[in-house]
């Protein structure tokens, strides 16, 4: 997950002149529905402790106007006539509403007067509001004279703060009893700021201007596998090794200084059991013990978790408190069956104002998919679609306004990828518009390192055994020259055991009835290429390679205790289950890398699961595994193997750096 790193934060405490309006009811507006997001929805007002609706009579966008700005945003782009965001329920308060666009309030336009109408639950309004909230708020646990804070919020005061996302600066007010109030400064220290900007998703609070930084030294401490933003397994380098944490003693406020030291705020949750997935690799530490207020996890208090018994299903996760943005409004989804898909719908800005697009659905991929669950607080991507002719998206979102786009995965907005400046969508929009399916849990395949540097060896292998490897492709070219039966092949053979530590089943894109047949091997094959393996030289250039099809993905074995559900046996179900691995052995075809044609030398070999990211994941950085491999002619050995972000705070798996043959760590 990126950080929002340094951001800071002044309060200011400010009197402020009753508004003219003060003698009018009370009133609050929220937007609600079924297809409601941020700052879009069904418009309804609280009068007399009764939530009701607006008729859309007479209803524009003076009146949305008006009801945008009473919540919180800049202004309205949009309004909605007869209950698009479906029907409410209760009274209707308001009807043949005549708003200048001018007012602070609805309550200063003019209606028919509170629940008169002629109007049913069919013509129930709504409004689409933009440009960011004014509320940042989180909810909190705070006591105060014996009532609860139920919100905490800056309020922008300076005109810069009026136009800044996420606010960082303005005056403290806390809801009570449904109503927001300021904060007297009496009494007032700089430890309230700090919990404030925490709750408020800032690691830090300041005195000066807002100013937004990034920190220089290298990280010490990473989350991994989280569906949202400043949400993860934790990790924490020792040694130029990355390694987890034992949930013996983990609590709130260690995994704050975490969620701190990442640029985050102050933590939400610190948990336990693994239950953001396991990790891989060695769990450095146990029994961590902080007070909060720790620059660093390595500040705190702790031992080393090698003898005390820890395993990985011990591994701790935070979720932390993290700024407001506007991000989630810059994007929707629309057509889909659930909130959780449909065509991605971006909001662009068009001269002074901004307008709805479509995204060219050409070279759409999970790694935009995963930017766009995240970006709307839908978790992780489960399908990335670039054709949508089964779903209807919204008639002023028709034009593709966005192409070419190439995500890495860890953006925050799908603004943040690559893309084309001036949209180019060879087979226009319609059908060719991209969507997406999200999902709270994934998969995470990651290989077991030692097991393959341990199993490694060379074979001579007779042509006369190798008609059907040769028909898959699982030789090198120079095969097809050769006067066969006669002669060999030279194979680095080895085993391969990959391990789903994600939270939910690995399972091939296409079901059982599109697998393909091999007359030969007799088998069908599930997902075509499965694993790629390659033998490069040092300065990453390709000198030899392979690969493996899915023709069983199964639960070869799975912990004590648990259940194989998938067995290739009598054309059974292939997938691997949560928690349970699949190892293909070194002696089935293919499982290989000919290296015939290879001289004496030393070099890298790699191994990646899922290559093309046909199945979507909860983390690809941990899909390649490497190792430096030492080949003298006659005898070959592994060593040195680890996943791609195991070791060091710098490597991190680049597909686009491998298509270039550069930036290969070992």
């Amino acid at each position: 997950m990126l950080p929002l790193q340094g951001y800071l934060l002044t309060f200011l405490l400010l009197c402020l002149q009753v508004p003219s309006w003060a003698n009018h009811p009370k009133i609050k507006l929220r937007l609600v529905g079924p297809r409601s997001q941020a700052g879009e929805g069904r418009l309804e007002v609280l009068y007399k402790g009764q939530w009701g609706t607006v008729c859309d009579d007479d209803f524009n966008i003076h009146v949305a106007n008006v009801a945008c700005r009473e919540l919180g945003y800049d202004q309205a782009i949009n309004w909605a006539h007869s209950a698009k965001y479906g029907s409410g329920d209760g009274p209707i308060w308001l009807d043949n509403m005549r708003c200048s666009g001018t007012e602070s309030s609805l309550v200063e336009c003019a209606s028919n007067g509170w629940g008169v109408t002629d109007c049913n639950h069919n013509e129930d309004s709504g409004v689409v509001c933009t440009g960011p909230r004014r509320l940042n708020s989180a909810a909190s646990h705070i006591q105060l004279q014996g009532s609860k804070v139920e919100e905490v919020r800056i309020k922008p005061i300076l005109a810069r703060a009026k136009l800044s996302s996420p606010v960082t600066e303005g005056a403290v007010e806390v809801k009570l009893q449904g109503r927001w109030r300021q904060v007297c400064d009496a009494g007032w220290t700089r430890n309230n700021t700090r919990v404030l900007c925490g709750m408020l998703g800032f690691p830090y609070d300041g005195q000066v201007a807002t100013r937004f930084y990034r920190f220089r030294q290298e990280p010490q401490v990473r989350l991994r596998a989280g569906a949202h933003i400043g949400e993860g397994r934790v990790e924490v380098l020792i040694g130029n090794q990355w390694g987890t944490v034992c949930d013996e003693g983990w609590n709130l406020p260690a995994a704050s200084v975490v969620c701190r030291q990442l640029g985050y705020g102050t933590a939400r949750e610190a948990l336990s059991g693994a239950q953001l997935g396991q990790g891989l690799g060695p769990i450095h530490l146990t029994r961590v013990r902080c007070r909060g207020h720790e620059r660093s996890l390595m500040d705190c208090r702790s031992q080393k978790a090698a003898q005390t018994g820890c395993r990985h299903d011990n591994d701790v996760a935070v979720r932390c408190n993290v700024p407001q943005t506007d991000v989630r409004r810059q994007i929707r989804l629309a057509g889909g069956r659930t909130s959780e898909e449909g065509i991605v719908e971006i909001l662009v800005p068009k001269g002074s104002a901004f307008r709805w697009g479509a995204v060219c659905g050409e070279h759409w991929g999970l790694k935009e998919a995963m930017v766009v669950c995240r970006q709307m607080g839908l978790g992780f991507a489960s399908h990335a679609l670039q054709e949508t002719w089964y779903w209807q998206g919204n008639t002023d979102a028709s034009e593709v306004v966005l192409s070419g786009v190439r995500c890495k995965g860890t953006e925050l907005s799908i603004l943040q990828c690559e893309h084309h400046g001036p949209v180019h969508c060879p087979n226009g929009g319609g059908r060719f518009v991209a969507g997406v399916t999200c999902a709270q849990n994934a998969p995470d395949l990651v290989m077991n390192a030692q097991l393959v540097e341990e199993t490694a060896y060379l074979e001579d292998r007779p042509l006369n055994m190798l008609y059907c490897a040769h028909e898959e492709g699982c030789l090198s070219a120079s095969a097809d020259r050769m006067n066969w039966p006669e002669g060999y092949r030279r194979l680095l053979r080895f085993s391969s055991q990959i391990h789903n530590l994600g939270r939910a089943d690995f399972l091939p894109k296409i079901g059982r009835h599109a697998w393909i047949w091999h007359e030969c091997h007799r088998h069908f094959h599930s997902i075509e290429v499965f694993t790629h393996y390659d033998l490069l030289t040092l300065n990453g250039s390709k000198v030899a390679e392979g690969h493996k099809a899915s023709f069983c993905l199964e639960d070869t074995n799975c912990p004590e205790g648990m259940q194989r559900r998938f067995a290739c046996a009598n054309f059974g179900e292939q997938g691997v289950s949560v928690g349970c691995w699949d190892t293909y052995r070194h002696d089935i075809d293919c499982q290989w890398i000919d290296i015939t044609d290879v001289p004496p030398g030393s070099y890298i070999f790699q191994v990646i699961v899922n290559p093309k990211h046909e199945v979507a994941e909860s983390d690809f950085s941990n899909n390649a595994l490497r190792c430096q491999c030492q080949y003298e002619g006659h005898r070959i050995w592994l060593h040195g193997c680890h996943t791609g972000d195991e070791y060091g705070a710098r490597i991190e798996w680049d597909e686009e750096a491998q298509r270039r043959l550069s930036s290969n760590f070992v």
